[in-house]
């Protein structure tokens, strides 16, 4: 199996105030934008996951995820997903198409939701 590349996605309120607010915390640099995700990137030459911030209307509260995993399979989004489901995983939702990207939502064996996504 092939090393993956790791995005963390931030639930945010105001995404672009919370890039900017990351960029300078982490020396991240502003990568792009789409509909309603943010993202941010270590500079060239470093190393560190992706950083997506993603616009969402209902607030923090104690039983919802703000933070979750994107692990990019790219094409092998329906290969990876048995796989992970035969470890423990549980499929959550169909397929998302949207911003020209596609992913599935699963849970850990603790119900910790992460997506497996196409491209982040």
């Amino acid at each position: 199996m092939p090393t993956r590349q790791l995005a963390i996605v931030i639930d945010a309120a105001d995404p672009d105030a919370l890039r900017d607010f990351w960029v300078e915390a982490m020396g991240y640099e502003p990568h792009g934008s789409a509909g309603v995700y943010r993202s941010a990137t270590p500079p060239p030459g470093a190393d560190g996951p992706k950083l997506v911030f993603q616009r969402v209307d209902d607030p923090r509260t104690s039983t919802k995820n703000r933070l979750h995993i994107d692990i990019v399979v790219g094409d092998e989004i329906e290969t990876e997903t048995d796989r992970l489901v035969d470890l423990g995983a549980t499929r959550v939702g169909d397929l998302v198409e949207e911003v020209g990207t596609r992913w599935i939502v699963l849970a850990d064996p603790e119900g910790n939701e992460f997506c497996l996504v196409y491209d982040t």
